[in-house]
């Protein structure tokens, strides 16, 4: 067992059960253990790849569409551009090169692990840094996140005969099992088997975001790995990633990545009273000219085409990231459609 397991174990011995949330943020926020405490964990070496890791061209179509919003909204002075979960800082470094005169603006980086902020010191050379959105200051922001909310710790529920349940982490001997809490009163009947996914941290985000816009102007863009009602997954959507690969969450605490599929038509409601539009990643960058992009690059250096087009694919296509991932747009009620989701989308 894992020491973060250890220190896990020891405190269900002593006050019993605990639910997904509260594990989950042990797992990758504990300030000795913790998963995003102790590790870089992106890249060939790391656990897993974010879009911004795959190709420069991702945080490009970023920054085009920050400064497309910019100038919409009359290119105010006083603009912050603000990334939650920055990572390394590679989606914001390469936005930074198609913003134009918005990369002067303050940037504000929202993030809580001394590792990451060091390599994003170095790669965004005048950036500032909030442990929290609120800790940012007030005015007009636009705002950005990527694979930010999946990380954000989420309760699990399941209707079974009793009524709803919680899902918890309790032991067996000295391991880690899953298990369901006591009926809980108050929540309205379900068939057996309906199940729910809630986080108040990401509730409490899309909030702050929404306050934010309304109350100074703005814009926010954030994509994740998620559904819509139409494609709903059958079943609780918690995953770990160690090495690339699937691992039972509960297996190795503190050193596989925990994340969990946002439901987009929650968040869209949890950003209310914001316009909000939404598409999937791959037609949002294809709408933003990613195709095209790809192209220039390629004429510049051949010798980069084949992997510009596998690049491109993973990036859009809908068998990679491009419908898994959904891309959704806040803006104040009224302001017109932005660039990268149509009409319909």
């Amino acid at each position: 067992m894992t020491p973060l397991g250890r220190i896990i174990r020891d405190r269900i011995a002593a006050q019993g059960p605990m639910g997904v949330a509260e594990f989950m943020a042990l797992c990758l926020g504990h300030p000795r253990h913790g998963y995003y405490v102790t590790r870089d964990p992106l890249g060939a070496t790391g656990d897993f790849t974010t879009a911004p890791e795959v190709s420069q061209m991702f945080g490009e179509m970023i920054g085009l569409w920050l400064r497309a919003v910019w100038e919409g909204m009359g290119a105010p002075r006083e603009a912050r551009v603000v990334e939650l979960g920055p990572g390394r800082g590679t989606l914001m470094a390469d936005a930074r090169r198609a913003m134009g005169p918005l990369a002067a603006a303050e940037t504000w980086l929202v993030e809580t692990s001394p590792r990451l902020r060091a390599e994003q010191a170095r790669r965004l050379p005048g950036a500032r840094w909030a442990e929290r959105l609120e800790q940012v200051p007030e005015g007009f922001a636009l705002i950005v996140a990527n694979e930010f909310l999946d990380a954000l710790p989420v309760r699990q529920f399941i209707a079974t005969p009793e009524g709803w349940r919680e899902r918890q982490v309790g032991l067996a001997g000295d391991r880690l099992i899953w298990g369901l809490s006591g009926p809980l009163p108050g929540l309205d009947p379900a068939p057996e088997g309906a199940w729910r996914e809630t986080s108040p941290a990401a509730t409490a985000t899309a909030r702050e975001i929404a306050r934010r816009i309304e109350s100074h102007g703005g814009a926010a863009l954030l994509i994740d790995y998620g559904y819509r009602a139409a494609d709903r997954p059958p079943g609780w959507t918690l995953q770990a990633l160690r090495r690339h690969a699937p691992a039972e969450p509960l297996a190795s605490p503190g050193e596989a990545d925990l994340t969990w599929l946002i439901d987009f038509d929650a968040l869209g409601a949890d950003l209310a009273p914001l316009a909000v539009r939404m598409a999937t990643q791959g037609a949002f960058l294809g709408r933003m000219g990613i195709g095209q992009r790809a192209a220039m690059l390629a004429q510049a250096r051949p010798d980069r085409a084949d992997s510009l087009a596998d690049a491109l694919e993973r990036l859009t296509a809908a068998d990679a990231m491009g419908t898994l991932f959904k891309a959704l747009a806040a803006l104040p009620p009224g302001a017109p459609i932005p660039p990268g989701f149509a009409e319909d989308a």
